[in-house]
Protein backbone atom coordinates (compact mmCIF):
# COMPACT_ATOMS: atom_id res chain seq x y z
CA UNK A 1 0.00 0.00 0.00
CA UNK A 2 1.36 3.55 -0.86
CA UNK A 3 1.53 6.21 1.70
CA UNK A 4 0.34 9.91 0.99
CA UNK A 5 3.38 12.64 1.83
CA UNK A 6 2.85 14.37 5.03
CA UNK A 7 1.01 17.76 4.41
CA UNK A 8 3.20 20.85 4.67
CA UNK A 9 2.67 24.74 5.06
CA UNK A 10 2.20 26.02 1.67
CA UNK A 11 0.54 22.98 -0.08
CA UNK A 12 -2.91 22.65 -2.08
CA UNK A 13 -5.60 20.97 -0.80
CA UNK A 14 -8.59 20.42 -2.73
CA UNK A 15 -12.41 20.22 -1.24
CA UNK A 16 -15.09 18.08 -3.76
CA UNK A 17 -18.26 16.98 -3.54
CA UNK A 18 -18.65 13.50 -4.75
CA UNK A 19 -22.15 12.60 -3.05
CA UNK A 20 -24.92 15.11 -1.73
CA UNK A 21 -25.09 18.48 -1.82
CA UNK A 22 -23.16 20.86 0.21
CA UNK A 23 -24.16 23.43 2.98
CA UNK A 24 -22.10 26.38 1.28
CA UNK A 25 -21.95 28.47 4.86
CA UNK A 26 -19.46 25.62 6.81
CA UNK A 27 -17.46 24.93 3.24
CA UNK A 28 -16.25 28.27 3.41
CA UNK A 29 -15.78 28.23 6.98
CA UNK A 30 -13.60 25.34 6.70
CA UNK A 31 -11.86 26.74 3.72
CA UNK A 32 -10.57 29.83 5.95
CA UNK A 33 -9.90 27.52 9.16
CA UNK A 34 -7.32 25.41 6.71
CA UNK A 35 -5.74 28.86 5.47
CA UNK A 36 -5.03 29.59 8.85
CA UNK A 37 -3.23 26.41 9.57
CA UNK A 38 -0.85 27.65 5.76
CA UNK A 39 -2.41 25.08 3.36
CA UNK A 40 -3.46 26.39 0.25
CA UNK A 41 -7.46 25.16 -0.59
CA UNK A 42 -9.35 25.23 -3.17
CA UNK A 43 -12.91 24.01 -3.89
CA UNK A 44 -14.14 22.06 -7.25
CA UNK A 45 -15.51 24.39 -9.26
CA UNK A 46 -18.81 22.42 -9.24
CA UNK A 47 -19.50 21.78 -5.80
CA UNK A 48 -22.03 23.95 -4.91
CA UNK A 49 -24.44 22.75 -7.91
CA UNK A 50 -27.72 20.98 -6.65
CA UNK A 51 -29.41 18.32 -8.91
CA UNK A 52 -31.81 16.86 -6.35
CA UNK A 53 -30.12 14.67 -3.65
CA UNK A 54 -26.92 14.53 -5.61
CA UNK A 55 -24.13 17.53 -5.52
CA UNK A 56 -24.40 18.25 -8.81
CA UNK A 57 -25.10 15.87 -12.20
CA UNK A 58 -22.95 12.92 -12.44
CA UNK A 59 -20.61 14.22 -14.66
CA UNK A 60 -19.93 17.71 -12.93
CA UNK A 61 -19.16 15.93 -10.02
CA UNK A 62 -16.91 13.56 -11.61
CA UNK A 63 -14.68 16.09 -13.40
CA UNK A 64 -14.16 17.72 -10.00
CA UNK A 65 -12.68 14.69 -8.21
CA UNK A 66 -11.02 13.97 -11.11
CA UNK A 67 -9.19 16.97 -11.13
CA UNK A 68 -8.21 16.73 -7.29
CA UNK A 69 -6.80 13.06 -8.54
CA UNK A 70 -4.76 14.21 -11.35
CA UNK A 71 -3.75 17.62 -11.09
CA UNK A 72 -0.32 17.06 -9.37
CA UNK A 73 -0.31 20.11 -7.92
CA UNK A 74 -3.10 19.17 -5.25
CA UNK A 75 -1.44 17.03 -2.34
CA UNK A 76 -5.05 16.03 -0.18
CA UNK A 77 -8.66 15.66 -1.50
CA UNK A 78 -10.83 16.81 0.82
CA UNK A 79 -14.92 15.86 0.87
CA UNK A 80 -17.60 18.19 1.69
CA UNK A 81 -19.79 15.46 3.08
CA UNK A 82 -21.74 12.48 2.41
CA UNK A 83 -25.34 11.64 1.72
CA UNK A 84 -24.97 9.77 -1.63
CA UNK A 85 -23.64 9.55 -5.27
CA UNK A 86 -20.21 8.80 -4.70
CA UNK A 87 -21.13 5.38 -6.69
CA UNK A 88 -22.23 6.69 -9.49
CA UNK A 89 -19.10 8.30 -10.92
CA UNK A 90 -17.93 4.60 -11.65
CA UNK A 91 -16.51 3.28 -13.97
CA UNK A 92 -15.63 6.85 -15.58
CA UNK A 93 -13.54 7.67 -12.84
CA UNK A 94 -9.45 7.24 -13.74
CA UNK A 95 -8.04 6.48 -10.23
CA UNK A 96 -4.34 5.33 -11.90
CA UNK A 97 -2.97 8.50 -11.21
CA UNK A 98 -3.05 7.72 -7.66
CA UNK A 99 -0.54 4.64 -8.22
CA UNK A 100 2.24 6.59 -9.04
CA UNK A 101 1.56 9.93 -6.98
CA UNK A 102 -0.41 9.09 -3.58
CA UNK A 103 -2.31 11.77 -2.13
CA UNK A 104 -3.95 12.49 1.13
CA UNK A 105 -7.89 11.04 0.40
CA UNK A 106 -10.16 12.38 3.82
CA UNK A 107 -13.79 11.71 4.43
CA UNK A 108 -16.20 8.86 5.24
CA UNK A 109 -19.86 7.62 4.92
CA UNK A 110 -20.78 7.73 1.45
CA UNK A 111 -17.40 8.43 0.66
CA UNK A 112 -16.63 4.51 2.06
CA UNK A 113 -16.90 3.62 -1.71
CA UNK A 114 -14.31 5.92 -2.77
CA UNK A 115 -11.92 4.27 -0.08
CA UNK A 116 -12.52 1.12 -1.30
CA UNK A 117 -12.20 1.61 -4.87
CA UNK A 118 -8.60 3.84 -4.00
CA UNK A 119 -7.66 1.40 -1.59
CA UNK A 120 -7.89 -1.85 -4.19
CA UNK A 121 -7.11 -0.41 -7.36
CA UNK A 122 -4.86 2.10 -6.38
CA UNK A 123 -3.04 1.05 -3.28
CA UNK A 124 -4.03 4.26 -1.57
CA UNK A 125 -3.86 4.25 2.06
CA UNK A 126 -7.14 6.52 2.78
CA UNK A 127 -8.44 8.10 5.72
CA UNK A 128 -11.98 8.13 7.05
CA UNK A 129 -12.11 11.13 8.67
CA UNK A 130 -14.38 13.94 9.43
CA UNK A 131 -16.47 15.66 6.60
CA UNK A 132 -15.67 19.19 5.99
CA UNK A 133 -18.79 20.34 6.44
CA UNK A 134 -18.39 18.87 10.14
CA UNK A 135 -15.60 20.68 10.70
CA UNK A 136 -16.84 24.11 9.16
CA UNK A 137 -19.66 23.91 12.18
CA UNK A 138 -19.31 26.56 14.67
CA UNK A 139 -19.64 23.69 17.18
CA UNK A 140 -17.40 21.27 16.13
CA UNK A 141 -15.78 19.03 18.67
CA UNK A 142 -11.86 19.95 19.21
CA UNK A 143 -10.81 16.46 19.20
CA UNK A 144 -13.16 16.44 15.78
CA UNK A 145 -10.98 19.06 14.18
CA UNK A 146 -7.77 18.14 15.82
CA UNK A 147 -7.96 14.55 13.95
CA UNK A 148 -6.40 16.15 10.72
CA UNK A 149 -3.18 16.78 13.12
CA UNK A 150 -2.29 13.49 12.04
CA UNK A 151 -1.94 14.77 7.82
CA UNK A 152 0.91 17.03 8.86
CA UNK A 153 3.39 14.57 10.81
CA UNK A 154 3.80 11.08 10.86
CA UNK A 155 2.39 9.49 13.92
CA UNK A 156 -0.06 6.17 15.07
CA UNK A 157 -3.14 6.14 16.22
CA UNK A 158 -4.61 4.84 19.49
CA UNK A 159 -7.90 4.27 20.28
CA UNK A 160 -9.18 2.77 23.41
CA UNK A 161 -12.16 0.61 23.14
CA UNK A 162 -15.08 2.14 24.99
CA UNK A 163 -16.87 -1.18 25.28
CA UNK A 164 -15.93 -4.04 27.49
CA UNK A 165 -16.78 -7.69 27.84
CA UNK A 166 -19.61 -7.36 25.09
CA UNK A 167 -17.61 -9.92 22.98
CA UNK A 168 -15.54 -13.07 23.72
CA UNK A 169 -12.30 -12.14 25.00
CA UNK A 170 -8.72 -12.70 23.33
CA UNK A 171 -5.51 -12.01 24.56
CA UNK A 172 -3.27 -12.02 21.67
CA UNK A 173 -2.82 -8.91 19.28
CA UNK A 174 -3.91 -8.98 15.86
CA UNK A 175 -2.27 -7.80 12.83
CA UNK A 176 -3.19 -6.96 9.92
CA UNK A 177 -4.09 -4.01 7.12
CA UNK A 178 -7.90 -2.29 8.05
CA UNK A 179 -10.13 -1.39 5.96
CA UNK A 180 -14.01 -0.95 5.62
CA UNK A 181 -16.33 2.33 6.49
CA UNK A 182 -19.91 2.87 6.47
CA UNK A 183 -21.87 -1.01 6.57
CA UNK A 184 -24.66 0.31 3.94
CA UNK A 185 -22.23 1.48 1.36
CA UNK A 186 -20.05 -1.77 1.74
CA UNK A 187 -22.86 -3.83 1.51
CA UNK A 188 -24.00 -1.81 -1.96
CA UNK A 189 -20.11 -3.17 -2.85
CA UNK A 190 -21.43 -6.86 -3.29
CA UNK A 191 -21.17 -8.19 -6.73
CA UNK A 192 -19.67 -5.16 -8.43
CA UNK A 193 -15.95 -5.32 -9.60
CA UNK A 194 -15.50 -3.06 -6.84
CA UNK A 195 -16.46 -5.67 -3.97
CA UNK A 196 -14.57 -4.98 -0.96
CA UNK A 197 -11.75 -7.37 0.27
CA UNK A 198 -11.76 -8.61 3.54
CA UNK A 199 -9.50 -11.63 3.31
CA UNK A 200 -6.72 -11.21 5.96
CA UNK A 201 -7.97 -7.70 7.14
CA UNK A 202 -9.62 -6.10 9.70
CA UNK A 203 -12.97 -4.88 9.06
CA UNK A 204 -14.13 -1.64 10.56
CA UNK A 205 -17.85 -1.28 10.45
CA UNK A 206 -20.04 1.98 11.17
CA UNK A 207 -23.04 3.21 10.13
CA UNK A 208 -25.83 5.54 11.42
CA UNK A 209 -29.99 5.42 11.55
CA UNK A 210 -30.75 1.87 10.36
CA UNK A 211 -32.94 0.24 12.63
CA UNK A 212 -31.46 -3.54 13.82
CA UNK A 213 -33.29 -5.61 11.53
CA UNK A 214 -31.82 -3.64 8.70
CA UNK A 215 -28.23 -3.84 10.27
CA UNK A 216 -28.93 -7.86 10.83
CA UNK A 217 -30.22 -7.97 7.23
CA UNK A 218 -26.40 -6.29 6.24
CA UNK A 219 -24.57 -8.29 8.24
CA UNK A 220 -26.32 -11.16 7.00
CA UNK A 221 -25.51 -10.79 3.65
CA UNK A 222 -21.80 -10.05 3.99
CA UNK A 223 -21.64 -13.49 5.75
CA UNK A 224 -23.73 -15.27 3.23
CA UNK A 225 -21.23 -13.19 0.17
CA UNK A 226 -18.07 -14.71 2.77
CA UNK A 227 -16.56 -11.94 3.79
CA UNK A 228 -15.92 -13.44 7.43
CA UNK A 229 -14.58 -16.78 6.04
CA UNK A 230 -10.70 -14.64 6.30
CA UNK A 231 -11.28 -11.78 7.94
CA UNK A 232 -8.89 -11.22 10.51
CA UNK A 233 -11.52 -9.24 12.88
CA UNK A 234 -14.18 -6.97 13.55
CA UNK A 235 -13.97 -3.49 14.97
CA UNK A 236 -17.47 -2.13 15.50
CA UNK A 237 -17.38 2.08 15.53
CA UNK A 238 -20.36 4.13 15.96
CA UNK A 239 -23.98 2.82 15.15
CA UNK A 240 -25.89 6.08 15.87
CA UNK A 241 -29.41 5.96 16.26
CA UNK A 242 -29.70 2.83 15.41
CA UNK A 243 -31.93 1.80 17.75
CA UNK A 244 -35.11 0.41 17.30
CA UNK A 245 -38.48 2.01 17.06
CA UNK A 246 -40.44 2.18 20.30
CA UNK A 247 -42.12 -0.83 20.90
CA UNK A 248 -41.21 -2.69 17.99
CA UNK A 249 -39.62 -6.21 19.27
CA UNK A 250 -35.62 -6.54 18.18
CA UNK A 251 -32.17 -8.16 18.63
CA UNK A 252 -29.70 -5.84 20.03
CA UNK A 253 -26.24 -5.09 18.18
CA UNK A 254 -24.12 -7.46 20.28
CA UNK A 255 -27.15 -10.24 19.61
CA UNK A 256 -26.47 -9.67 15.86
CA UNK A 257 -23.03 -9.80 16.51
CA UNK A 258 -23.61 -13.26 18.10
CA UNK A 259 -25.59 -14.87 15.64
CA UNK A 260 -23.92 -14.52 12.27
CA UNK A 261 -19.86 -13.43 13.10
CA UNK A 262 -18.66 -14.66 16.98
CA UNK A 263 -19.39 -18.32 15.21
CA UNK A 264 -16.38 -17.59 13.19
CA UNK A 265 -13.87 -16.77 15.91
CA UNK A 266 -12.66 -13.89 15.25
CA UNK A 267 -11.55 -11.08 17.35
CA UNK A 268 -14.38 -8.37 18.25
CA UNK A 269 -13.56 -5.22 19.51
CA UNK A 270 -16.21 -2.53 19.72
CA UNK A 271 -17.52 1.46 21.23
CA UNK A 272 -14.58 3.19 18.84
CA UNK A 273 -15.51 7.08 18.36
CA UNK A 274 -15.25 6.67 14.44
CA UNK A 275 -18.44 7.67 12.40
CA UNK A 276 -21.54 9.62 12.52
CA UNK A 277 -20.48 10.32 16.14
CA UNK A 278 -19.53 13.40 18.03
CA UNK A 279 -16.38 13.65 18.21
CA UNK A 280 -15.92 11.39 15.15
CA UNK A 281 -11.77 10.14 15.18
CA UNK A 282 -10.12 10.31 11.57
CA UNK A 283 -8.41 7.17 11.08
CA UNK A 284 -6.09 6.36 8.18
CA UNK A 285 -7.17 2.97 6.06
CA UNK A 286 -5.52 0.56 4.00
CA UNK A 287 -2.33 0.26 6.12
CA UNK A 288 -1.78 -1.74 9.52
CA UNK A 289 -3.92 -1.78 12.38
CA UNK A 290 -3.22 -3.46 15.96
CA UNK A 291 -6.04 -5.00 17.67
CA UNK A 292 -4.99 -5.68 21.16
CA UNK A 293 -7.50 -7.77 23.09
CA UNK A 294 -5.55 -7.62 26.46
CA UNK A 295 -5.67 -3.52 26.31
CA UNK A 296 -8.94 -3.42 24.48
CA UNK A 297 -7.81 -1.52 22.19
CA UNK A 298 -7.18 -0.78 18.73
CA UNK A 299 -3.74 0.75 17.20
CA UNK A 300 -3.00 1.96 13.51
CA UNK A 301 -0.10 2.72 12.18
CA UNK A 302 0.81 6.19 10.49
CA UNK A 303 -1.19 7.01 7.60
CA UNK A 304 1.78 9.74 6.14
CA UNK A 305 5.09 9.45 5.60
Amino acid sequence: MNKPNALQAGDTVMIVAPAGPVHAEKVWNIKQRLEKIGLNVWLGRNMFEQNGFLAGEDAARLEDLQEAISNPNVKAIFCSRGGYGSARLFPYLDVSPLRSHPKIFWGYSDITFLHIVFQQEAGLVTFHGPMMEECGSPDVPDLTFSSLQQLFSPAPILLQAAERDVYPPFSYPVRAPITGGNLTVLVTTLGTPYEVDTRGKILLLEDIGEEPYRLDRMINQLRLAGKFDDCAGIVLADFHDCESKPGRPSLSLPEIMYNHIVPYRIPILSGFPVGHCSPNRGIPLGGYAVMMGREQALLIESGVV
